[in-house]
């Protein structure tokens, strides 16, 4: 017997949908701002998904689009294009260290797929090590990388492919902080590579600073660390940069600001601000000789489209237009007026690096108890999810991290202290209504 059902307000089945979620119909953008279909103007403080760094409605971005579809809309991945080539050879000059070739994709899953599978034909060692608590992905290959296990428990009963994980650098993980926490972390590092036999173990795949897991940056000396245990069992070190990457944490990649140098590097989000879908793997010149003399049989058709590349080349130029520097010049003041928030009880831990943020809540601002722990009790009534409602209700748009115990902040970069102001405003109003 069929169940009656109300009418949806589209026919497009929503990802990371809820039951009892209504979001607004976004038609236009400009700066760090959208507008819904009802005429409402929204502050994007979070870039829609970590990815608008350029700002809605960039000049720079939208002529090169038009300007690649008046030449040749598509070209096959399997073929040479100029507008690709260029791109490559752009974002090698940007890269770190010696990443100089790219293998272009679609999405940020596939980016960090691609190069897990590059990976292991380069070791000849078929396991991945990724963190607990990370996001790395939401297909088969990917969510078995990710560390959520939100992200798994919805993909793992029916598939995909398993990774080893180890313990992030986060107090509570270690019951440490600073140096101490540092150590211990990169050491158990080095334990789980030996215990899982380092022959066994192809690369470390984990994020710079933390995206939707927290926007944690590791304590000072993990990195270097890290660096040093790969080197000594022949890991390779992947950064998966899909949110950290492209001017959110202040340099044109987060691993930058660790003073250390990757094997791989992933891509995807604001290497077009999203104004069309890209992503991809950074390698050195010695990766990427073994991928062409062995070839590669896999493939995806969109990988690489040029109308995709050449967003890709406007979003760089409007970054070096004064974005980079605009993030670097306002960093300081954004965290400052974030930390502001500590002052609530509820507000247990303020992180982040340049314009990517997360807000930690917690009992009595204890980080070891938060109001509620979703993978915990998932039907539980989440206060933190009413924060960001009550936010939404101020016209600003703010995202839930992994596990939903914290909100995420992350601006276009063209944002200024004026449109900081107003976020955190809303932000500090929403929780007083909700928390205090």
């Amino acid at each position: 017997m069929s169940q009656q059902r109300a009418e949806p307000a589209s026919a497009t089945l929503a990802h990371w949908s809820s039951p009892d979620g209504d979001p607004p119909t976004i038609v236009e953008g400009e700066g760090c701002y959208v507008t819904d279909s009802e005429g409402t103007e929204h502050l994007d403080f979070i870039a829609q998904l970590y990815c608008v760094n350029a700002g809605h409605g960039n000049e720079t971005i939208n002529a090169a689009i038009e300007e690649q579809l008046s030449k040749v809309a598509y070209v096959s991945s399997a073929k040479h294009n100029d507008t690709r080539a260029k791109l490559a050879d752009e974002l090698a000059a940007i890269a770190p260290g010696d990443l100089s070739n790219t293998f272009f994709s679609v999405s940020g899953s596939e980016a960090n797929e691609a190069a897990v599978q590059i990976a292991r034909e380069y070791t000849d060692a078929p396991k991945v090590l990724t963190r607990y608590q990370s996001y790395h992905g939401g297909t088969y290959g990917a969510g078995g990388l990710t560390g959520d296990p939100s992200t798994r428990a919805a993909l793992e009963p029916y598939g995909g492919t398993a990774a080893a994980k180890f313990l992030p650098p986060l107090p509570d993980a270690f019951d440490a902080e600073g140096e101490e926490l540092a150590e211990r972390a990169a050491n158990h590092l080095e334990y789980v590579i030996r215990n899982e036999g380092h022959e066994t173990v192809g690369a470390v795949l984990m994020e710079p600073v933390a995206g939707t897991s927290g926007a944690y940056p590791a304590p000072e000396g993990y990195f270097e660390r890290v660096r040093e245990v790969c080197d000594e069992y022949d890991v390779l070190l992947i950064a998966d940069e899909v949110i950290a990457g492209f001017g959110r944490c202040g340099e044109w990649f987060g691993i930058e600001t660790e003073g250390v140098e990757p094997d791989m590097l992933t891509f995807a989000k604001g290497v077009t601000s999203a104004y069309a879908p890209l992503a991809g793997v950074l390698v050195g010149p010695e990766i990427a000789a073994s991928v062409r003399e062995g070839g590669y049989d896999l493939g995806q058709t969109f990988g690489g489209h040029p109308v995709s590349c050449a967003a890709g080349l406007g979003a760089l130029s409007a970054y070096r237009d004064g974005l980079l520097e605009n993030v670097r010049e306002n960093a300081a003041y954004f965290e400052s007026e974030l930390r502001e928030l500590e002052a609530y009880d509820a507000v247990a831990n303020v992180r982040g690096r340049g314009f990517l943020w997360g807000i930690e809540f917690g009992v009595g601002g204890e980080r070891e108890e938060p109001l509620v722990d979703p993978w915990i009790e998932p039907d539980a009534e989440n206060p933190v999810e009413a924060v960001i409602e009550e936010a939404a209700e101020r016209n600003v748009l703010l995202g839930a991290g992994r596990p939903a115990t914290q909100v995420i902040c992350a601006p276009p970069l063209c944002a200024g202290r004026e449109e900081i102001d107003e976020g955190v405003a809303a932000l500090s109003d929403a929780i007083e209504a909700v928390l205090e």
